[in-house]
């Protein structure tokens, strides 16, 4: 029996952090149908991947649909015929669905924030129509701390992205099922795949507070290489009589 690389040991255990999220939190169930949104970048790729080979679990038992969402109004230079084969991979079926958005409806709204509300409006109008109970998306370990650290330091609240989110007004549930896999672990498994990356070439993207929120995890991890861990932990170890509490 031939030794596994360190690449396909990386892909296991990321595999298996997976299957660990899906039973933690329970992000699902036999009789699921997820759409999983596919913008072409490095995490939803892997997500594709991902669910894709688990799908072919027997417990639980779901299927999984593609999706991928063209914002007409912004340059894109995405294959779609590579897009497609990533999906065709594991037999799974791929959908295309185009929209936009105009910038100048709402000017109390910043473009990116109109971007990402009408794609994931899509994204509850494709799963609706092809019979879908939940969308998978590809946010990570990173994504989500870097979340709580923005909301901590610009909102004042402490909250996050949950690894399962449902729906109510859209009757959907929201999942991350790579919500205890790294950044870098997906990094590795990108190079080692050789996910092409999508071009989009947006005249609204600039600088945000995400990329400051990385570097104060990289600085928190220079202080303590478990630290990632110790946040992670923190958001269900709350010490509700620790904490300053005003006079009801």
């Amino acid at each position: 029996m031939a030794k596994l690389t360190a690449e396909e040991l990386l892909f296991r255990k990321v595999e298996e952090k997976v299957k660990k999220a899906i039973y933690e939190y329970g992000l699902i169930a036999d009789g699921d149908r997820i759409l999983i949104g596919l913008s072409g970048g490095k995490d939803s790729l892997a997500l594709v991947d991902l669910l894709g080979r688990r799908s072919k679990i027997y417990h639980p038992r779901f299927e999984v649909v593609v999706a991928h969402i063209v914002m007409t109004n912004i340059p894109y230079s995405s294959d779609m015929e590579y897009l497609k084969s990533c999906a065709d991979e594991h037999g799974l079926p791929f959908i295309v669905h185009e929209t936009s958005f105009d910038a100048s409806t709402d000017t109390r709204k910043s473009p990116c924030f109109l971007c990402s509300w009408t794609r994931r409006k899509a994204l509850f109008d494709i799963a609706k129509k092809h019979n879908c109970n939940k969308i998978a998306l590809g946010h990570h370990q990173d994504d989500i701390i870097e979340t709580l650290l923005m909301n901590m330091t610009h909102q004042g609240a402490f909250g996050t992205m949950p690894a399962r989110l449902k729906m109510d007004k859209f009757e959907m549930e929201i999942i991350r099922p790579m919500c205890l896999v790294e950044e870098k672990e997906l990094i590795r498994i990108a190079a080692w795949k050789g996910y092409r990356k999508q071009i989009k070439n947006c005249p609204y993207e600039s600088g945000s507070s995400r990329s400051d929120m990385k570097e104060v995890l990289a600085r928190l991890e220079a202080i303590n290489p478990e630290a990632r861990y110790s946040i992670w932990n923190s958001m269900s170890n709350i010490q509700h009589d620790y904490l300053p509490q005003k006079k009801k």
